[in-house]
């Protein structure tokens, strides 16, 4: 089995017609194709709803990956829904507004990771705040500072776009990777890249907005110390 990641290519797609694969152990749904992003990479998965053939519909509380390869998402259901059966079609629509929230705090990530040229050891991203973690040695670090750099490449309205490199380019650029603790996902022989023009390239495999300009302003709101070199940054949209 394996679920075709719609999101991957339009982050923009809101829903789309599905077929059931399976009912997995714990009660997730398999679909053959989905809009849905699944938890991974600092980023929550997908929550929306399932509507049946009949017309009813239930919740999704999330989306996850349901094998080691990250090859097929199962859709999680509220507790209590009525589930469908193998063969039968569906209707996946994503909670829009939390999406499109959470593709504007990744991409803003980015930027705050342009802002402060750091080595990352940890990151979330959230609908309300999201956060990096850096390894830097001295702090000395001024949040209106930060926030004055970030809003300035925003204001660029930069294009964001997505490309495919082989894992073997991967390994022969190393310096692509920001993240420490974030591997790059890989398994299918391919890494997807994030590239914002002018400004910054990384493998990605989360959901982003197309121009800057749709993040709109954000604030840096706190600045935390976590251990001796590692130093939390806390982003919001303004």
């Amino acid at each position: 089995m394996m679920t075709t990641l719609l999101f991957r290519d339009d982050a923009y797609l809101r829903d789309c017609e599905a077929k059931v694969l399976g009912i997995n152990e714990r009660g997730g749904i398999v679909l053959d194709r989905t809009v849905f992003y699944a938890q991974g990479g600092g980023q929550p998965g997908d929550a929306g709803t399932m509507t049946l053939a009949d017309g009813t519909a239930f919740p999704i509380a999330t989306a996850v990956w349901d094998n080691p390869e990250k090859t097929v998402i199962a859709h999680v259901p509220a507790a209590g829904s009525a589930l469908p059966a193998a063969g039968d079609s569906v209707r996946l629509a994503l909670d829009w507004p939390l999406r499109f929230r959470r593709m504007r705090m990744h991409t803003a990530l980015h930027l705050l990771s342009v802002a402060l040229p750091y080595p990352v050891t940890g990151g979330s991203v959230n609908e309300d705040e999201s956060r990096l973690d850096f390894d830097i040695p001295e702090a000395g670090l001024d949040k209106d500072t930060i926030t004055a750099e970030v809003n300035r490449l925003i204001a660029s309205d930069a294009a964001v776009t997505e490309s495919w490199i082989t894992d073997a380019e991967l390994d022969a650029n190393p310096g692509l990777v920001k993240t420490m603790s974030v591997k790059p996902p890989r398994g299918s022989g391919r890494v997807r890249l994030v590239r914002i023009e002018g400004i910054d390239l990384q493998p990605c495999g989360g959901t982003h907005v197309r121009h800057l300009g749709e993040i709109g302003a954000v604030l840096i709101t706190q600045i935390e110390k976590k251990g001796k070199r590692n130093r939390r940054v806390r982003l919001r949209l303004a």
